[in-house]
C-alpha cells in the first residue's frame, strides 16, 4: 500500500503532529492557566472580586473563541511571519495553535476551579494567594488533568486543520495526498493514526486524573 518514501513521510508527519500538539498545549497553558485563575478570583463570587477586569477578560476570551480556527490562523500570518520568519511548517503552525487554544484552556481551567468549595477556607482568614495555591489548584487537580486531556485532543484536531495552510503533520499528508491526489488509503491511515493519538492522550489524562483524585 505504501512505498518506502511514503512511510518515511508518515513517520515525519507523526513526529511533527506530536511536536505541534505538545508544544502548543504547553504554551497555551502558560497563558490559559493564569487567565482561568484570574477569571475565578475576580468573579463577583470570587475571593477578590474585580467586576470590570473579569468582564474585560471574559470579552477578550470570548472574542478569540468565536473566531473559526482557520480564519484566525490566516489572520495571524503576518504576526507568525514576524515571530518565526515563515508562515508554513510546524513551527509556524504553533503560533496560531497556542493563540487559538489559550482562550479555550482559560475557560476549561475556570470551569475546573469553580468546582472547588472554598467557603470554609475563606472563613479561616486565608489570603487569596494561599487559597489559590493551597486549595484551588490542588483540589481542582483531577478536573484540571481531565481538562488538559480534552484540550490536547482539541489542539490535535486544530493541527490537522492547519495542514490546509501548509502546517505539516499527519493532517497535511491526509489533505495533500489523501484528498487532493484521491489516494483514499492514505486518507484512512492518517485518520486512524490521528484517532490512535487522541485515544492515547485521553487515556493517559484519565489515568493520571484518577491517580491524583483523593476522593477515590
Amino acid at each position: 500500500m505504501f512505498k518506502e518514501g511514503m512511510l518515511a513521510l508518515v513517520g515525519q508527519g507523526f513526529i511533527e503532529t506530536i511536536y505541534m500538539t505538545v508544544i502548543s498545549t504547553a504554551l497555551a497553558y502558560i497563558i490559559g492557566l493564569p487567565l482561568g485563575l484570574v477569571l475565578v478570583v475576580t468573579d463577583k463570587d470570587g475571593i477578590h472580586p474585580i467586576p470590570w477586569l473579569n468582564s474585560l477578560l471574559g470579552m477578550i476570551i470570548n472574542f478569540f473563541r468565536s473566531i473559526p480556527f482557520l480564519i484566525l490562523l490566516i489572520a495571524l500570518m503576518p504576526f507568525t511571519k514576524m515571530v518565526v520568519g515563515t508562515v508554513i511548517g510546524s513551527k509556524a503552525a504553533i503560533v496560531g495553535l497556542w493563540i487559538a487554544a489559550a482562550p479555550f484552556i482559560a475557560r476549561m481551567v475556570e470551569s475546573s476551579l469553580k468546582e472547588v468549595e472554598i467557603g470554609v477556607v475563606e472563613s479561616m482568614g486565608a489570603s487569596p494567594f494561599q487559597i489559590m495555591t493551597k486549595v484551588l489548584l490542588p483540589e481542582a487537580k483531577p478536573s484540571l488533568l481531565v481538562g488538559a486531556a480534552i484540550s490536547i485532543t482539541t489542539i490535535l484536531g486544530y493541527s490537522a486543520m492547519a495542514g490546509i495552510v501548509g502546517a505539516g503533520g499527519l493532517g497535511a499528508i491526509a489533505i495533500n495526498y489523501g484528498y487532493y491526489r484521491k489516494q483514499s488509503d492514505i486518507m484512512y491511515v492518517m485518520v486512524i493514526l490521528m484517532a490512535i493519538i487522541v485515544l492515547v492522550f485521553q487515556e493517559l489524562g484519565m489515568r493520571i486524573s484518577k491517580h491524583t483524585d483523593r476522593r477515590l
